[in-house]
This record gives structure tokens, C-alpha cells and sequence, in this order.
């Protein structure tokens, strides 16, 4: 398998490591491998399993406030929902009994290989895939796949400098489920991610993108370094994808708790995992 590298230096690890634990496993993921799977209750249809497991950095305030509006959403909506930070819930019989798998802020190499090979095959026969934020940040990727298939681009940073800052997210397409809702443009405070390259262009239906010109698109780390985190006018955040018989949806927004009350973003997520289940809209 391929690698891909941050090129920070050394001392930019060492900044890092006193930031804390979560932040110093962005690039020393854990290896934790889930093996014995939790008990998954009797579950009727559409149902919805998030998963939130973290083996690289961890959005600790964001992932509790992301499940209760996942849950809320659900229950208003008729879904059934199953939470868990157990890997292993990644299996052919448990897999089955779901028609949406939401990876929620997951981080790091959360799969075996076994487990990695269910969850794709599982997609591609027609199981639906929403990743959040999180789910697509990992400086590197064990899992090819992973990166280039289901979520199609890879991360490369995000400002530092201020970290949070308000942008003006253009929407694309409001005809698709997640974003009908969505007004043309649309200003909102995150953590906003840049990318290696655009996945326009590889089977992908590109929702939203970012106005560079709304934020500064650089990490600057104490002034000691910097990197221009530009990708130019091309510079999607948000987007969705066939593959195979499945359906799979990414969105880079999500880092803050605030997200996951703020009632467009919830509207985006709920029309999300309304498609990628079959529920509505074409793919």
C-alpha cells in the first residue's frame, strides 16, 4: 500500500505534541483494532448506523453533540439508529441490518483488513455511505480505497491562525436531497479542509464549494510555519458519488458542536442519509 507523507518538520511535531495527545495522533494514529462486535439490537427499516470510532485525532465535543442530533433526527423521521465506537460492528451479518453507515468525525485506521473488505463490499452491492468532517481528514491513509474511492480526495490541511473562521460556501447544485435546501450562498463559521486536488471530475456530483475569497486558506503556525492551503476556484466541500450499486456522500463540515445545532447543517445531514438510504432523489 502507498503512503501518503505530511512534510512538516520536526520541530512542527513538537508543537504539536505539546498541544496534546489527540492533536500528536494525527500523525501517530493508533492501531486499535476492534475484534468482538457490540450487541446490535433488533432494528427496523431505514436504519442507521453511526460510528464514531477515533484512532487519530478526536473531536471530543463534536462527536457526543453530533450523535444526539443524529438520534433527534431520527426519531423524527421514523429511522431506526445504532451508535457505537466498535470497529468491529463492521461486519457482513451486522452490516445487514442497516441501509446507511455514518462514519462521524472517525479518524485513523479504525479497520482490519476484514473488516475493511465488509464495509466495501457491502457499499458496492448497495449499501449507503455518509462521511462527516472528520471522516475525511487524516493526513494519511493506510486504506487506498478509502481515500481515493469513497470519500475521493485527500486531506492536506486547514487553517492555523485562526483556526475557525467564517467563509461563504457556494452551492452548486440545490436539486440533490442534502442541499435543495440550501440557499445560493451560504456564510457559516468551521474548520475549513483543503485537499490535495479537487475529485471533480472522477464520477463525483460536487454540491458546494468554497469562496477563497471569503477566508485566509493558509496554516500559520505561530509564525514559525506556513503553508498555503489554496486549491483555487475549484474547491469543494461538499459532495456525493455512485459506486457500484452503493451510494456515498462526504462533507467536509462539522468540527465544532455548534454544527450539529445549527438547522441548515442539520437539514444537509438529514437530506444526506435520506439519499445515500434510497430514500430520495436519483443517484
Amino acid at each position: 500500500m502507498r503512503f501518503r507523507r505530511s512534510s512538516l518538520s520536526l520541530w512542527v511535531f513538537a508543537l504539536l505534541a505539546m498541544a496534546g495527545c489527540s492533536t500528536l495522533r494525527v500523525f501517530f494514529p493508533s492501531h486499535d483494532h476492534d475484534t468482538v462486535p457490540p450487541e446490535v439490537p433488533d432494528l427496523s427499516r431505514p436504519a442507521v448506523l453511526v460510528l464514531s470510532k477515533t484512532n487519530g485525532f478526536r473531536h471530543e465535543e463534536a462527536i457526543p453533540a453530533g450523535i444526539e442530533a443524529l438520534d433527534a433526527m431520527a426519531r423524527a423521521r421514523g429511522w431506526s439508529i445504532f451508535a457505537t465506537e466498535n470497529g468491529a460492528v463492521i461486519n457482513e451479518a451486522d452490516l445487514a441490518k442497516f441501509d446507511v453507515v455514518v462514519f462521524h468525525n472517525t479518524s485513523g485506521p479504525i479497520l482490519d483488513q476484514t473488516q475493511e473488505k465488509a464495509l466495501r463490499t457491502w457499499i458496492e452491492k448497495g449499501g449507503g455511505f455518509v462521511g462527516l468532517h472528520g471522516a475525511g481528514g487524516d493526513s494519511s491513509y493506510e486504506w487506498d480505497w478509502y481515500v481515493d474511492e469513497l470519500i475521493g480526495a485527500q486531506f492536506v490541511g486547514h487553517p492555523m491562525g485562526p483556526q475557525f473562521q467564517e467563509a461563504t460556501i457556494i452551492v452548486e447544485d440545490r436539486t440533490h436531497p442534502a442541499s435543495r435546501h440550501l440557499p445560493a450562498t451560504w456564510s457559516r463559521v468551521d474548520e475549513w479542509y483543503s485537499f490535495a486536488e479537487s475529485p471533480r471530475g472522477k464520477g463525483v456530483r460536487v454540491l458546494a464549494r468554497l469562496d477563497e475569497s471569503t477566508y485566509a486558506p493558509e496554516m500559520n503556525l505561530f509564525g514559525l510555519y506556513s503553508r498555503d492551503l489554496a486549491m483555487g476556484e475549484d474547491h469543494p466541500v461538499i459532495w456525493s458519488r455512485c459506486l457500484g450499486q452503493g451510494r456515498t456522500f462526504y462533507s467536509a463540515l462539522g468540527h465544532r458542536p455548534e454544527a450539529y445545532r445549527e438547522e441548515a447543517h442539520l437539514r444537509l445531514l438529514e437530506g444526506a442519509i435520506a439519499w445515500a438510504a434510497g430514500l430520495e432523489g436519483d443517484c
